[in-house]
């Protein structure tokens, strides 16, 4: 019997590549040229660029003049956080689910008080608001995802940005994980400034943006040609911002994705009804994103049982050298034991109903199997 073909349930991870990025790439490197140059082809490298930018821009609802590439959603978080901390803004208050993109930034530079979530994985904006009122003779930075990579839940990030404000502060949102999958309006966030990375949208890697608003004060932390408005130095990644564009242009029509939304949940549903915990299901989340978490059944074993069988997902943990660290995001929503038995599932534009079916499918099956084993043990 012929094996069925490999199903990826990873896009939280890495969105495959769309193929209108593929040719926007490869359009691009035929250029040849730098966007710095004079010449008529660097004019036409520079007009690729600037076309980009409004697109991006305009698909967050940002201004093109105060956006800038980098290259991905890390070093747009980094920039962001850096240039608060060069502004004197402070104490940094970061999220308990934060991506580790925030969290080491935060650390790196100085530390940071994290914000607590509930057992859904929502901060809390009480303790935001008392904490603010406690530094209230201070300019805080404040970082709030707008959806976590994990587990998909929606934050109030509108909510927390009007507390920042009043606090005379500066809010920073990771959209990396969001973008592409539900509306994002920069102003109507009350955001001070927005990551963004294109490889979650199905553009190529290697290449994020940063959008700020008029209260955030950007420094220049990568020095040299005074590229990217002075901002960010170095020659810009023209096929990349290439295909990032294209990849964006692709997303504003979000049916693929919000399809998933009926998908995802009826699989939760045979795997809530075999013991497993579905992390946020209590709160708003993205349409394509399901965590799960069981107390006995590693990550590790979870992801490997999954891929040996076809079907490519992640373990809701960090792993470095062969170990398996439980999932922070999960510990921080108190789940305890069942944080190292995380598992995340995630599809996207390509993704189909029988993808998430086979998923299930092939979890129970495995389920069972090491059941069976810690039985016979």
């Amino acid at each position: 019997m012929a094996r069925p073909e490999p199903i990826y349930l990873d896009y939280n991870a890495t969105a495959p590549i769309r193929p209108e990025a593929v040719e926007a790439v490869a359009r691009a490197l035929q250029i040849g040229a730098n966007p710095s140059s004079v010449h008529a082809a660097g004019r036409k490298a520079r007009a690729l660029v600037e076309a980009a930018r409004e697109t991006v821009a305009r698909f967050v609802g940002a201004s093109a003049q105060s956006l800038v590439f980098t290259s991905g959603g890390t070093e747009a978080n980094a920039l962001a956080i850096q240039s608060a901390v060069a502004a004197g803004f402070k104490p940094l208050i970061v999220s308990a689910v934060e991506h580790e993109a925030v969290v080491e930034t935060a650390k790196a530079c100085g530390g940071f008080d994290p914000l607590p979530v509930d057992k859904h994985g929502v901060a809390d904006l009480g303790w935001l608001e008392q904490r603010l009122k406690a530094v209230e003779a201070s300019r805080p930075f404040v970082a709030l995802m707008l959806a976590n990579n994990e587990t998909g839940v929606i934050q109030p990030v509108a909510e927390a940005a009007a507390m920042v404000r009043a606090a005379n502060g500066w809010l920073h949102v990771d959209a990396v994980q969001a973008a592409g999958k539900i509306d994002i309006d920069f102003n109507a966030l009350g955001a001070d400034s927005l990551a963004l990375s294109a490889h979650k949208l199905g553009g190529p890697q290697g290449v994020g943006a940063l959008a700020w608003g008029e209260r955030a004060v950007m420094s220049r932390v990568q020095h040299g040609g005074g590229q990217e408005r002075g901002r960010r130095a170095g020659t810009e990644n023209l096929s990349g911002i290439a295909g990032f564009a294209a990849a964006v242009e692709k997303s504003v029509d979000r049916s693929a994705i919000e399809a998933q939304a009926a998908w995802r949940d009826a699989a939760a549903a045979r795997l809530a009804e075999a013991g497993a915990s579905i992390a946020g299901e209590g709160a708003p989340r993205l349409p394509n994103t399901l965590c799960l978490a069981v107390a006995d059944w590693p990550s590790e074993l979870q992801v490997i049982a999954l891929d040996l069988a076809g079907v490519m997902v992640s373990a809701g943990a960090a792993c470095s050298s062969g170990k398996v660290k439980p999932s922070r995001v999960l510990e921080a929503m108190s789940y305890g034991a069942a944080a190292a038995g995380a598992l995340r599932a995630s599809g996207g534009w390509a993704t189909t109903e029988a993808d998430w079916i086979r998923f299930a499918d092939v979890w129970l099956e495995a389920r069972q199997r090491h059941a069976a084993r810690q039985s016979a043990a």
